[in-house]
């Protein structure tokens, strides 16, 4: 059997190396356009930023390692212009000596990536993006001043990996030239608060440069909901960078970004020897379209549970590829239909590994997708798998919020910092719906500890009784996921009820009194301060210890109460306390440091919204 493969990197070159370990006698073709094949992409950022020193580093395979183990037949600079599906062939053009041939296939595996969106405003031009090891030399040769090959706009964008060029032709690569040659930046702006437009942040700051970081929504990271991205905005400006939400820019100039707001109000310049685009990207699905392969609504290839696509033969793996949502509404853990877009590398990895099983016969039945995902910015950690609040109310799914704020271990061990927590379960059912997390240490093993019960079941009550590692410097007794179970399970008995931080204002306003359980101390540094609509007040303060003394004479029956702690373990003890004294009691989910969190992300968004006024 022949398979060619189109696109040599994660989704395809994981293709290559498992049917090779599966068979011997099969004929592996693989044709990537660019220069390199299974490069470590996901290391880009962090080589533009000297993280890691050393290019080589980043090239995990070249042609003639993979011809020497796995008798690969990989060919770089070798662009796919045409399929003809009928006879089984495809129209290969060697970029180097510009001539075509045809080359037949038995079974043809697109793995074509995704293109960086690049928005059309003047002088964009000049921007880069970093898809590749050519986008990251051009980034690192700006950094520096030094001379690049080729123009300033990567590659990437026009010329994606194996995929047919719009005009049927390539040009080759330019020869180095002197014409970019410029003094070292000082500054960048980086178009793109996701998770790629974050890791360049940082790296750039680590290279010494002052960095805008422009975003047109009003938070960063989107996956995450507004009170728990505004942790990683929160430590993005501590180490200098810029933030810049509900903001576009507008135009380049030579050195400058003019930024405007979504409806075009003026914001000013900022200073922009570099600009880097990171606004996401879109799945490449040019040849597929040319081979009569069917997309979806979303735009990427449609393809079925074992990764085929609509023409015989012909499969689909990695970013231009649909997956299964495994959250979609109505879906239990075995999966679900409805294809979604989700362009991570190890999704890319699994499909290449798939797909390698499928077409030898071994299995069928490709895992439906989650979502799960992590980003690091300046030693803080962002992870999230599942929906979001925002997503659930969009798609007008009942669902329930927990939030909590544990230490990554015992708190008595040296070292431990607080993490903050997300749950979104679903009220029927009790499945896990997503989840997030932000914090120094250990949020990444929390949420695949969540992602793994996502995917084996699960319900949000079942987490309390998972045994998980423990040892002080680990973890704790009970363990943060425990804890989650917890509150979960509490909340599916009956047992306490919660109200959400943006919902505070609505219950205040219809009477409900706020009760801060802490200590005057504590409440002295700050309380949750709700706006019922006659203005803001402070929470009354009753001390937990306090509580049953004191309950009958200061806290008002007749309507509901809300209370508070620090994080909601206190005001728990508390809601059980009022609830059994004849209260219409309610507890604050996430305790003061949620609603902290909250007010902060919703200054921020009507921070923007003042900058318009003043413009």
């Amino acid at each position: 059997m022949k398979i060619v493969i189109v696109g040599g990197v994660a989704a395809g070159m994981s293709a290559a190396t498992r049917l090779r370990r599966l068979s011997e006698d099969a004929q592996i073709v693989v044709l990537e356009a660019g220069e390199h094949v299974s490069f470590a992409n996901c290391g880009l950022p962090y080589y533009a930023g000297g993280v890691i020193e050393e290019r080589d580093a980043l090239l995990l395979q070249t042609p003639e390692s993979l011809a020497a183990r796995f008798r690969i037949d990989v060919r770089v600079r070798h662009r796919v212009t045409g399929v003809d599906a009928a006879a089984h062939t495809v129209t290969v053009r060697d970029l180097t000596t510009g001539l075509d041939h045809v080359e037949t296939y038995d079974r043809l595996v697109l793995s074509l990536g995704a293109r960086p969106i690049v928005p059309p405003v003047p002088g964009m031009e000049r921007a880069l993006v970093l898809r590749d090891v050519s986008d990251v030399d051009r980034i690192v040769a700006a950094i520096e001043g030094r001379a690049s090959d080729g123009p300033l706009v990567g590659a990437g964008v026009d010329a994606p990996s194996g995929a047919a060029d719009p005009s049927g032709t390539a040009a080759p690569l330019s020869e180095p030239s002197t014409d970019h040659l410029r003094a070292p930046a000082r500054s960048a702006v980086v178009i793109g608060g996701g998770f790629v437009g974050v890791e360049v942040a940082e790296n750039l700051v680590h290279r010494g440069l002052d960095v805008t970081l422009v975003e047109l929504s009003d938070q960063v990271l989107a996956p995450l909901d507004p009170e728990m991205a505004v942790r990683v905005r929160q430590e993005l400006e501590a180490h200098g960078v810029d933030v810049r939400t509900s903001t576009q820019v507008s135009a380049l100039g030579p050195d400058t970004a003019e930024l405007t707001s979504a409806d075009g109000s003026p914001r000013g310049e900022v200073p922009a020897d570099l600009v880097v685009a990171a606004v996401g990207v879109r799945p490449d699905v040019e040849l597929a379209v040319l081979a009569g392969a069917r997309t979806g609504p979303r735009g990427g290839i449609l393809v079925d549970e074992d990764l085929r696509t609509s023409v015989p033969d012909v499969f689909a793996v990695g970013d231009a590829a649909t997956k299964r949502d495994g959250l979609a509404a109505g879906s239990g853990p075995a999966g679900a239909d409805e294809p979604t877009l989700i362009p991570l590398a190890n999704l890319a990895n699994r499909h290449g590994r798939h797909v390698a099983d499928v077409i030898l016969g071994r299995r069928a039945g490709m895992r439906p997708s989650v979502g799960t995902a992590v980003v690091g910015a300046f030693g803080l950690t962002a992870a999230t798998v599942g929906r979001n609040e925002k997503r659930l109310r969009a798609e007008g799914r009942p669902y329930r919020a927990i939030h909590t704020h544990p230490a990554q271990h015992a708190g008595y061990y040296p070292g431990a910092s607080q993490m903050a927590l997300k749950l979104l379960v679903d009220p029927e059912t009790d499945l896990i719906l997503g989840a997030q997390g932000v914090g120094r240490d250990g949020v990444d093993k929390r949420i695949d500890v969540l992602a793994t019960a996502i995917a084996g079941g699960l319900t949000a009550s079942d987490l309390a009784d998972l045994e998980l590692a423990y040892a002080p410097a680990y973890g704790s007794a009970k363990d943060p996921v425990n804890m989650l179970g917890y509150v979960a399970d509490n909340l599916r008995a009956g047992e306490t009820r919660s109200v959400q931080w943006h919902e505070l204002d609505d219950l205040v306003a219809q009477g409900a009194t706020v009760v801060d359980v802490r200590t005057p101390g504590e409440h002295a540094r700050g309380t949750v301060e709700p706006d019922g609509g006659t203005g803001t007040l402070p929470a009354l303060n009753v001390p937990l210890d306090e509580l049953r003394a004191r309950a009958a004479a200061e806290i008002p029956t007749g309507a509901p109460v809300v209370v508070h702690c620090q994080v909601g373990q206190r005001g728990h003890t508390a809601a059980r306390l009022l609830s059994q004294l004849g209260y219409d009691v309610r507890n604050l989910d996430g305790g003061y440091l949620t609603w902290r969190d909250g007010m902060l992300a919703r200054r921020s968004s009507s921070a923007s919204e003042l900058a318009d006024a003043r413009a």
